[in-house]
């Protein structure tokens, strides 16, 4: 690292520390969704392969749910793999789920955080799958924040899987169609979510500059307040993320209002 490069880290530090003086406590998100967008473009502008982009991006993951254990941040949820990202070529996907699923595996060791898969696992590997579950077990008991992987996650999907979940488990109380028909509201669709009994998030934050959702948590983000980033997600900052908490915490929300 040269003398310029010192400079400028010494610079941003200092700044972050400003900014995180200057931010209201008391109105930190408590969810906050994450669309980790850029590893790619972010590995091409570096001149190394995407394989090496996605697992820089997967390193930036534990620094930043150490930011997030800062504050009072409850829930975490990390877009992780799309179900859209299952048409990737075989030599970009195969080793993008070995870094996910070591992600997975690193953040049930870390002892630190309860994992919680959200996504449909049937279109998961076996591993992978397995990975999943063991994660969610040895995690059960933490009370840290709570890590929601998303994988294998489509917001149409997910509404989808909650309609398929409600119509089964009427099924199985013998609950007739026209009572059913009468009974279902939000909150009957929300309580089949991946994410049920769980708040829904109050900040998404999007790296890379992107200024769309991309189909994530359609359903829950009916309120959510949105922060877009130019950084792409491996060079995602402390002082990128004490921004997006300052832009929340300066919002009034309206919830639809």
């Amino acid at each position: 690292m040269n003398l310029r490069d010192k400079v400028r880290g010494l610079l941003v530090r200092l700044y972050a520390r400003r900014v995180e003086g200057h931010l209201d406590t008391a109105q930190v998100p408590k969810h906050i969704g994450v669309i980790m967008d850029g590893n790619r473009r972010w590995a091409k502008a570096a001149g190394s392969s995407t394989v090496h982009g996605h697992r820089v991006g997967a390193d930036k993951i534990g620094e930043f749910l150490g930011w997030c254990s800062e504050t009072d941040v409850e829930v975490v949820t990390l877009w992780l793999l799309s179900t859209d990202n299952f048409d990737r070529p075989k030599e970009e996907l195969v080793p993008l789920l070995g870094i996910i699923e070591d992600v997975v595996r690193s953040l049930a060791a870390d002892g630190r955080w309860r994992v919680h898969h959200v996504g449909t696992r049937d279109l998961l590997p076996a591993g992978m799958q397995t990975t999943l579950k063991e994660a969610e077990q040895s995690t059960a008991d933490v009370g840290g924040i709570v890590v929601n992987v998303a994988i294998g996650y489509g917001g149409r999907q997910e509404i989808a899987d909650a309609v398929r979940s409600m119509l089964l488990d009427a099924h199985d109380r013998g609950t007739p169609m026209d009572e059913l028909a009468e009974a279902v509201d939000i909150d009957m669709i929300g309580r089949h979510l991946y994410t049920r009994a769980q708040p829904d998030p109050d900040l998404v934050i999007r790296t890379s500059g992107e200024q769309r959702l991309s189909g994530f948590m359609l359903w829950q983000t009916a309120h959510s307040e949105y922060y877009f980033c130019d950084v792409f997600w491996p060079a995602f900052r402390k002082v990128d993320f004490l921004r997006a908490l300052r832009d929340y915490a300066a919002r009034h929300r309206r919830f639809g209002g």
